[in-house]
């Protein structure tokens, strides 16, 4: 295990006080970073696992608070309020992750150049719209993002046409077939690279523990097979992202031959 640096951040927005989490490989270089955006259950312990997990691959990782004083919401009556009066007020939403992306990226471990915006659930809803709304970024990943959540199919404020990883379940209520295929269309239209990983037999918040206990089992529902399937894309995404400074990604080479590379010469 990669020895790591870790601390809480404090920053702001709009006079709301966030409490962040960096952790980071220990040295005196920048690393390429990962602006982290936790689910619906806040900044909590399964994000600052997922954020020492990502860590562990060379990455510096900038931990976000979106609800604002580390809240951890655990009930849907807690959730509920919280989602929702970030979709009515999507200005105060992605000013929020605006703000956690200037905090990473003034971190001294982090390379502001090089940052990724990962989340999962509402995180991911919340990297797409930080995308979507002209966040500099070298990459995006969603991992069972909610998208529903999402805005419309004005990409005009997209700065950067970082390619997109989409971790998805198949069956998740949440992201169905025409929402997919809506988003699609919207990153084509606005000239981004975009992947889908489609999991048969999938549920929303597949990669959370959690979920196993859902009362909702019919929409929310863990799957350990599709969440280690969906670990294995991130890791080849950001390792093609990042090929000369994460290295060579284990288990075997990053990047496809090119198919060119057969075609016998005139």
């Amino acid at each position: 295990m990669t020895r790591t640096v870790t601390r809480d951040v404090e920053y702001s927005h709009d006079g709301t006080r966030m409490l962040g989490y960096l952790c980071a490989p220990a040295g005196a270089q920048r690393f390429p970073g990962v602006l982290l955006i936790h689910d619906a259950f806040g900044l909590g312990e399964d994000a600052v696992a997922a954020a020492h997990r990502l860590a562990d691959l060379g990455l510096a990782v900038f931990a976000a608070d979106v609800w604002g004083d580390r809240a951890t919401p655990a009930t849907e009556p807690e959730i509920g309020p919280l989602i929702g009066g970030m979709v009515a007020d999507r200005d105060r939403w992605t000013g929020r992750v605006a703000a956690a992306h200037e905090a990473a990226a003034a971190q001294p471990e982090v390379d502001g150049s090089a940052l990724v915006v990962m989340g999962f659930c509402f995180g991911g809803s919340s990297a797409l719209e930080h995308l979507r709304t002209g966040g500099d970024v070298r990459g995006v990943v969603s991992v069972h993002g909610g998208l529903d959540l999402l805005h419309d199919d004005d990409w005009s404020r997209a700065t950067t046409t970082a390619p997109v990883l989409l971790c998805t379940g198949a069956d998740d209520p949440m992201a169905t077939a025409s929402m997919r295929a809506r988003l699609q269309g919207s990153l084509s239209a606005a000239g981004i690279d975009w992947e889908e990983d489609l999991y048969s037999g999938t549920k929303h918040a597949f990669t959370s523990p959690r979920a196993r206990f859902s009362p909702r089992p019919e929409a929310i529902a863990y799957n350990p097979r599709s969440a280690a399937r969906a670990w294995e894309a991130t890791t080849r995404f950001l390792h093609e992202l990042f090929p000369d400074r994460l290295g060579p990604r284990p288990g075997g080479p990053v990047l496809l031959p090119d198919p060119l590379d057969d075609e016998v010469p005139a």
